[in-house]
């Protein structure tokens, strides 16, 4: 019984546990392979150019004064000269690769079960690599290693080079059949659906072909004979809709006339914004638990019953939207532009005309040996012909081996917001602020994105459509974004141009905490909108710091995936477009107060989504300064009164052969585009924000953030109690450096502007520096740190 009872004794005894790493050891030694991986890489690396000078330290390792040239010096020598030379050669990169998996294992704390796994078979990569390296570079062994080529020998006197190719490829299937997979029925899918994505051919565009009976165009003398004129409208073709036909008219002298059919408008549009898809990364396990509970983050879902403004509200300007063709008038424009050029002895072998709203463009291919600056200086000749107003030569156009002459229509069309709108190309625009100007003077729908410009400079004199120009550019937001994803700043010196934008003060709008109303009118609170702007720009961009991003784009996106903590500051940033209307009227009466602010906007504020728009009457140099246009790429110019004015805004003449009422030019830094602005009115303006406005709202507009100018100091007794921990600090440095300004403690005591304004204005309370004098820093009143001494104890035993 006694034997019985030792031997369940015995059996009870729980065995000893298994080495088990605790979880600090594995922490260190998940480091330890980590950092060892990162040494033999680079001896690896520095061994195929230092080997043969370190060939001669490597029986004098115990040597302290010799000095291998490896960059992990005598160790490195060593320790890649037994794996790289005696071992298994470049392969031997797969040992460091497989030491930093490991360690990443430890260090994360994961199962390390399949470590075993992966070690097995990275052994077996390198032996296969070494001896496939030893077989097809034989004859440098350093590649292979010493393994590689002595492999390599022995198989060769058994089973020659063939045979090793075999065993080779033999152990490359079995790599691939165990490690991926690899089957024939997987390269046959994947051959399938490399086939799978091709484009259907565009069905052919219908045509019709009849005779007219009216005289020919064509001229002919005794010298020379024009008959290839062509005469081409384009128009943008909405989708969904089968391709408008194409009408070609043949007559008896081989002149070709084609007019494609005019797009017509979608009234049955439903301009639904829809959440870009964002592909998703690699995320943390709780944020990808938050998003499967409960979904991305998404910023509408306040206003989530918001509706977007219907078409409706838009009229349709003219009884006609499409483009008359007036075939007389081409005729006569024609002849014109040839025996002006043919006075001038200059040939034409070709010419055609684009039909625009307003404008045509006579391209015309001059005879060879032609100089296209005599052309070009026959400008104001050929205008006096024509009779017209404008006559703008394009010598050469850009991308094409023409000339161009741009003639005002006698019958310029109307250019309509809705048409602009309901258009294809706004529709199905993928861009994140698309704005859409009007049309080209091919007709068709032209659309930008403000993102991309980032900002933009507008220009060009009194009635010439500037205004109603910044109306298209705000309406085709309104049309396009919610708004939870736009906030615009509006600054109206005239005070009667942007009033109507006052009804969607809390669906779009931002102001100061202390304004009472969002658009701004007082010149004095420009200078406080703008500064504060660039302290909304500064606290982005710490957000974007601290979120690991470069644009408001990718923080958005992140934060939707919720992977950014609200806990930690980080909230939906959204655009923030600053929209002045006349800004000479500003410089001239704030001047640098205005244009630094502005300077620090543009140069930075594009990547975390503020941008500008500044329109001006009158584009001097004074106004728009050199640091203004290095920053604003995008430049619009209705029409000047001068050249020079021209010159000044695009950097190049044409704006003073605008012809007025919505016509204008358009450049980003590159080609100058003419564009006929879209027409929306002022009743129209107003039903749009009326709609807006009587939808539910945000409890009040978007604040920036609180600006405390050096101006505000109040004389107002603060109390001892009341000041702020930082007081005596800031009053030493003031005193230390006799320099009175918030910019200062900014900088010495690393403090927001808003705090560094009240602290001054209680050093002013307290009699340490004087009362506010403009531009100039504030007068120290106390001369050195005795004084100060001095007066702080006063005032304590008061």
């Amino acid at each position: 019984m006694a034997k019985k009872r030792r031997k369940s004794k015995a059996s009870s005894t729980p065995k000893p546990n298994r080495f088990v790493l605790s979880k600090k050891n594995k922490i260190i030694f998940g480091c330890f392979l980590i950092v060892l991986s990162i040494a033999l890489f680079f001896s690896f690396i520095s061994f195929y150019f230092t080997w043969q000078a370190d060939q001669s330290l490597l029986t004098e390792f115990r040597d302290r004064n010799a000095e291998a040239k490896n960059l992990l010096n005598k160790f490195g020598a060593a320790v890649s000269h037994f794996f790289m030379y005696k071992g298994f050669g470049l392969a031997s990169f797969l040992l460091p690769v497989l030491m930093a998996i490991s360690g990443l294992y430890f260090f994360l704390g994961l199962q390390y079960k399949n470590l075993i796994g992966k070690w097995i078979w990275g052994l077996i990569g390198m032996i296969w690599t070494s001896i496939a390296l030893g077989f097809f570079a034989f004859e440098h062994p350093l590649l292979g290693g010493l393994i590689g080529f002595e492999m390599n020998d022995f198989l060769q006197d058994y089973v020659g080079k063939i045979g090793i190719f075999l065993v080779l490829l033999f152990a490359l299937i079995v790599i691939l059949v165990q490690l991926f997979n690899f089957s024939p029925e997987a390269i046959g899918n994947y051959f399938k659906a490399m086939d799978l994505p091709k484009r259907k051919p565009k069905p052919a565009k219908n045509t019709v072909t009849s005779k007219v009976e009216d005289t020919p165009l064509s001229i002919s003398d005794e010298d020379s004979e024009i008959n290839l004129d062509t005469y081409t409208h384009k128009e943008d073709i909405p989708p969904l809709e089968p391709e408008a036909p194409e009408t070609s008219v043949t007559n008896s002298s081989d002149m070709d006339i084609t007019i494609a059919q005019p797009e017509e408008e979608e009234e049955d549009v439903n301009l639904q914004v829809e959440a870009a898809t964002v592909e998703k990364e690699e995320t943390s396990s709780t944020a990808e638990q938050l998003v499967k509970d409960f979904g991305e983050f998404d910023p509408t879902l306040e206003l989530g019953n918001y509706k977007f403004p219907p078409l409706d509200l838009l009229e349709q300007h003219g009884a006609n939207t499409s483009i008359t063709i007036n075939q007389e008038e081409l005729e006569e424009n024609k002849n014109k532009i040839v025996s002006t050029l043919k006075n001038y002895k200059i040939g034409i072998a070709q010419i055609k005309a684009t039909i625009g709203p307003t404008v045509t463009l006579y391209e015309i291919v001059p005879e060879a040996g032609i100089r296209i600056s005599k052309i070009k200086n026959l400008e104001d000749d050929i205008a006096l012909s024509l009779a017209a107003l404008g006559i703008r030569i394009i010598a050469p156009i850009p991308g094409k081996g023409t000339i161009g002459i741009e003639v005002p229509n006698k019958n310029a069309s109307i250019v309509s917001m809705r048409s602009v709108i309901a258009s294809a190309k706004f529709q199905k625009a993928e861009m994140q602020l698309p704005i859409a100007f009007g049309k080209t003077i091919s007709n068709e729908t032209f659309v930008v994105d403000l993102a991309k410009m980032p900002h933009m400079l507008m220009a060009g004199a009194t009635g010439q459509g500037k205004s109603v120009g910044l109306n298209a550019v705000i309406t085709s937001l309104l049309y396009k974004k919610h708004p939870a994803e736009i906030k615009f700043v509006l600054v109206d010196p005239k005070k009667v141009e942007l009033t109507l934008y006052n009804k969607i003060e809390r669906h779009f709008l931002a102001k100061l905490p202390d304004s009472e109303e969002a658009i701004i009118t007082d010149n004095s609170k420009v200078i406080s909108t703008l500064n504060s702007l660039c302290i909304e720009m500064d606290n982005r961009y710490e957000l974007l710091k601290t979120a690991m991003v470069r644009n408001l784009k990718e923080y958005n996106t992140k934060f939707k995936a919720r992977k950014l903590n609200p806990n930690e500051g980080h909230k939906y940033l959204p655009y923030i477009i600053l929209v002045i209307d006349e800004f000479a009227d500003l410089i001239m009466t704030a001047g640098k107060e205005v244009e630094t602010p502005i300077a620090r906007l543009a140069q930075l504020a594009r990547a975390i989504g503020i941008h500008l728009i500044i329109a001006t009457q009158r584009p001097s140099v004074n106004v728009i300064t050199g640091i203004i246009k290095a920053n604003f790429p995008a430049r619009i110019a209705f029409r000047v009164t001068s050249k020079i004015d021209s010159r000044t805004i695009l950097d190049a003449q044409g704006a003073d052969q605008l012809i007025g009422r919505g016509d204008m030019l358009y450049t980003q830094g590159n080609d100058v585009t003419r564009i006929q602005c879209a027409f929306v009115d002022t009743p129209e303006v107003s039903k749009i924000t009326e709609f807006i406005g009587s939808q539910r709202a945000f409890p009040d507009a978007h604040l920036l953030p609180e600006f405390v100018g050096e101006d505000s100091g109040t004389g107002i007794d603060y109390e001892i109690s009341e000041r702020d921990s930082k007081f005596r600090e800031a009053a030493e440095v003031i005193v230390i450096a006799q320099q009175g300004s918030a910019s200062l403690i900014q900088r010495k005591l690393k403090l927001g502007y808003n705090r560094a304004g009240r602290i001054i204005d209680q050093l002013e309370a307290a009699g340490i520096v004087g009362p506010f004098e403009g531009s100039k820093a504030r007068q120290v009143l106390v001369p050195d740190m005795v004084a100060l001494d001095q007066l702080l104890e006063n005032e304590s035993n008061t």
